[in-house]
């Protein structure tokens, strides 16, 4: 009963929101707005008249330079009285996503660290090991996949005939490198308490191993700490449900703040190309799904319908990491064996990404359509390998896709500076990807606990709520 009620608060807060969210659009900041439209449209103008000029020296540079810089504070101005405006909105899902992530950490610790040494051994961590990263490289490849077909099916780019911008033009995403020294550093931790301050998934993933797997090496002295660590777990999963509570005004002031910025016509604005994403996130939706179905039957059906809230929280938060602590808690209730899910959940959080895998293709391939940038088949199949590795620990929060798209479109000398051109439907795009994460994970986990005959024939969810 009270799951079925938090679902119907989740949809009453999309529902009010978006209407929120619109009015605010149209009668509390919509001269705000136009004033930044207005603006925007004009630094944009005249970056194109300082481009074609060649010699920074004339007075007509320095005239359109001294046009351009009231226009750019204007803008600044603008945002930030929008910002304040929008401020308790903010708030809301503020609030609730600090509190998600101050319990990230601890819950991805303590539950991995009792999920390995519950194992047992370091020959039941490779084996269970190497099933749960053959199926997360399998979807990862087929989300690249599909996502790389439809984009070339539908062309969405193609509509945009840009020009290419000036080199020295960027976005304000900072991509990161990708050196091995770069990459060993994100992946091994110099300090456990750096990784859990940052919270560092992979990092706290690495510590955590290790430490399960000594625990369990050290046979009935490592039981207090199995004992320890797993009543840890549950207050932890107990001090999630109280901030579940939160999740319907998280979600309503997310909404909300989203839709008054960037209102109803941003949708229209690249309908087609927000169209073709879905359609394909909900082909992959239909692939995933079936890939469970052929490992646990008639039960894909109802393990979709346990994991919708944790899908919902993450479409309206647009952070799969905001739904982590629910998914737990619904795959235990499913049947998944508590050892399973503490081990093949916070791995799939940073190697198993699959909406996140299918939008970095179909993004990229747009940009380069965008600006009429050919790309070979072996230039796309280079581009979708990288993407396997850049993606890798990307953390499942807003923008976090952004940053790994600086990174790769580089390489094939695709326009860092397009990235501006998603970034006013990224929102909305992000809502469909990180759901996707979130079901695509919980499929995963299912699937290696049957693997492992570590799924109960019944679900939980009767005694669970008998329990609560």
């Amino acid at each position: 009963m009270q799951k079925s009620k938090i679902t119907l608060y989740i949809f009453i807060a999309l529902v009010l929101g978006v209407t929120i969210g619109y009015i605010y659009n149209v009668h509390v900041i919509g001269d705000i707005n136009s004033k930044i439209s207005t603006a925007d449209a004009n630094v944009k103008s005249l970056t194109a008249k300082i481009i074609v000029l060649k010699d920074t020296t004339t007075a007509e540079y320095k005239t359109l330079k001294n046009q351009k810089l009231p226009q750019v504070a204007i803008s600044n101005t603008n945002n930030a009285t929008r910002d304040s405006k929008l401020e308790w909105f903010t708030i809301l899902s503020d609030i609730f996503l600090r509190l998600i992530k101050m319990i990230i950490g601890p819950l991805v610790f303590s539950t991995l660290v009792v999920g390995v040494a519950k194992l047992g051994d370091i020959k039941s961590v490779g084996r269970i090991g190497g099933k749960t990263l053959l199926w997360f490289i399998s979807a990862s490849l087929i989300s690249l996949l599909i996502g790389m077909l439809f984009v070339n099916l539908f062309k969405p780019g193609e509509i945009m005939h840009l020009p290419l911008p000036d080199s020295h033009l960027s976005t304000d995403i900072k991509p990161t490198g990708l050196s091995l020294k770069d990459f060993v550093g994100h992946v091994f931790p110099r300090s456990f308490f750096e990784a859990m301050t940052n919270n560092e998934m992979l990092q706290i993933i690495v510590f955590s191993l290790f430490f399960g797997v000594a625990t369990a090496a050290i046979g009935q002295k490592g039981e207090i700490i199995i004992k320890a660590m797993d009543a840890f777990s549950h207050v932890i999963l107990k001090v999630t449900s109280y901030i579940m509570v939160l999740a319907p005004l998280a979600v309503f002031g997310s909404i909300t703040a989203v839709v008054a910025k960037q209102g109803l016509g941003i949708v229209s604005t690249y309908a087609a190309f927000i169209g073709e994403f879905y359609f394909s996130l909900v082909l992959l939706w239909l692939v995933i799904i079936f890939a469970g179905f052929i490992v646990l039957k008639k039960r894909i059906l109802a393990l979709v319908n346990y994991v919708k809230d944790a899908m919902l929280v993450a479409l309206a938060t647009s952070s799969s990491e905001a739904a982590y602590p629910k998914l737990f808690l619904e795959l235990e209730r499913f049947g998944c064996n508590n050892k399973i899910v503490s081990f093949v959940l916070p791995l799939g959080y940073s190697f198993n990404l699959d909406g996140s895998m299918m939008y970095m293709t179909f993004a990229s391939m747009f940009l380069a359509q965008a600006y009429n940038i050919h790309l070979s088949f072996g230039q796309q199949i280079s581009m979708l390998l990288i993407l396997m590795l850049t993606s890798k620990g990307v953390a499942g929060v807003p923008r976090a896709s952004l940053v790994v798209l600086a990174v790769t479109i580089p390489v094939f000398n695709i326009p860092e500076a397009g990235i501006a051109l998603l970034l006013g439907i990224d929102p909305i795009l992000d809502m469909g990807r990180s759901a996707t994460n979130v079901l695509g994970n919980g499929i995963a986990t299912a699937v290696v606990s049957k693997w492992e005959d570590e799924l109960s024939e019944d679900d939980l969810l009767i005694n669970n709520n008998n329990a609560a």
